[in-house]
């Protein structure tokens, strides 16, 4: 294990830039998928994809606490020097990936049969889904071996690693789905089967990438792996993230719902300009998984000067970064949404809550960043906590705004989550030092 850099600018761009462009491609393997199948000039296949896509990635992202989880925990490790934990800990969590993996094979159909219930289709597109999803759930365990593989990277300030993960498994599964679709004709069943080989060699991958853990023989000491203080304290840290994303994605899929409420027009808009929060989200993240390596490690460390130091300079580039995109919102808003409708109904109520999306970088900067503060002091209670306050803010909000400002209240009340999650947990802080002394 290598010894942590001084505390600098250069490293917390060091570890943000790798991921901020590994974010940048996720967007455009789903572009390439329903491009691909959109060539067979037939709608249900589309439909499909999409539709057996969005089943996945909703279950998948159940096990997204493995690397937020991991990412906490080792860094804390890698800061204690205890350089046994940090490669126990990697086969702990690649124990729970299979684990996970098998049980979502082994429990597909009721899965499977309560997905489709919630998502309703026609009887072609939801065939043509149900063998899409058949063929790709196969690979659930090495899917979710990468959340823990890409957070054990993270906690190593490996970023660069990671970037080049995301690379490989979108890389190769673009050449893939074209071969398969384009050249073989395989159809909805191509993309499913580019998709499993792409994300089981992804897994090898990371395994490789992550091949310093193996080196010490505390990977397979079954002691230490499966100690029981150690896996109830990670389950414990894991539950509280994953109640903690529950209720956050609560926030966003209500908003949606609500939208709905106005008309058809409105939620195409709200939809499109929910776009710019996905944006400002994968900026951001690069410079909160920053927070989250430097703060575990001066965590474990029980560094309270390293940690203080570590926050406010991730922090700093994370506004650097809001900022950029508040200008960029402010003076190419208008063009961004030209190139996402062509509908001029929707284009001109688009425009009309713009001003909203200037401001959701900089008022949403606050709890991202606390967030990768607090994950990686593991102090995931409060941010469990403080996400069901940011709730109950953002329904009260819903209630007394929207029937006053219609539209704009429902934006303003998405404002006034990001304000009760970042002005709460940084109420929380304090103790977050004070814990890091003892």
């Amino acid at each position: 294990m290598t010894e942590a850099r001084p505390l600098s600018h250069r490293r917390v761009l060091s570890i943000a830039v790798p991921i901020v462009l590994s974010n940048a491609t996720v967007p455009i393997l789903g572009a390439v998928d329903t491009g691909v199948v959109g060539q067979l000039g037939e709608a249900a296949p589309i439909g499909a994809v999409g539709l057996g896509s969005v089943i996945l990635a909703s279950i998948y992202w159940i096990f997204g606490f493995l690397r937020m989880g991991t990412t906490g925990l080792v860094s804390q490790a890698r800061g204690a020097g205890d350089e046994a934990e940090v490669s126990a800990f990697l086969t702990r969590v690649l124990l729970a990936a299979v684990a996970g993996g098998l049980l979502l094979i082994l429990f597909q159909v009721p899965v499977l049969w309560a997905a489709f219930r919630l998502a309703p289709a026609s009887e072609e597109v939801e065939a043509l889904a149900r063998s899409y999803i058949a063929i790709r759930i196969w690979s659930a365990p090495f899917n979710i071996a990468v959340f823990g593989l890409t957070g054990w990277l993270i906690a190593q300030e490996r970023t660069r690693g990671v970037l080049a993960l995301q690379l490989w498994m979108n890389g190769f599964n673009i050449l893939l789905d074209l071969w398969f679709v384009l050249g073989l004709g395989w159809g909805v069943q191509g993309v499913a089967v580019a998709t499993v080989i792409a994300e089981s060699s992804g897994a090898a991958f990371g395994l490789w990438l992550c091949r310093d853990a193996f080196v010490h023989p505390a990977w397979r000491d079954s002691a230490l792996v499966l100690s029981a203080a150690r896996l109830l304290h990670m389950a414990r840290v894991n539950t509280d993230i994953l109640i903690r994303s529950v209720m956050l994605l609560g926030i966003m899929v209500s908003f949606t719902f609500f939208s709905a409420g106005f008309d058809d027009v409105t939620l195409a808009a709200n939809n499109i300009l929910m776009q710019f929060v996905s944006i400002t989200a994968y900026a951001l993240d690069g410079f909160a998984f920053a927070a989250e390596a430097i703060v575990g490690q001066a965590f474990g460390a029980r560094s309270v000067a390293g940690l203080r130091r570590g926050a406010l300079l991730a922090s700093f580039w994370g506004l650097v970064s809001a900022g950029v995109m508040t200008l960029a919102f402010w003076g190419f808003g208008g063009a961004i949404i030209d190139t996402m409708t062509t509908a001029p109904g929707v284009r001109e109520v688009a425009r009309d809550y713009l001003p909203w999306m200037v401001a959701v970088p900089l008022v949403g900067l606050g709890p991202w960043m606390l967030d990768g503060v607090f994950i990686g002091a593991t102090r995931t209670r409060d941010m469990r906590n403080m996400a069901a306050l940011s709730l109950l803010a953002y329904l009260a909000a819903v209630w007394a705004l929207v029937p006053l400002w219609g539209n704009h209240g429902l934006w303003a009340a998405l404002m006034v989550s990001y304000v009760a999650r970042g002005g709460t947990l940084l109420w929380k802080y304090p103790g977050l030092e004070r814990d890091a002394a003892v």
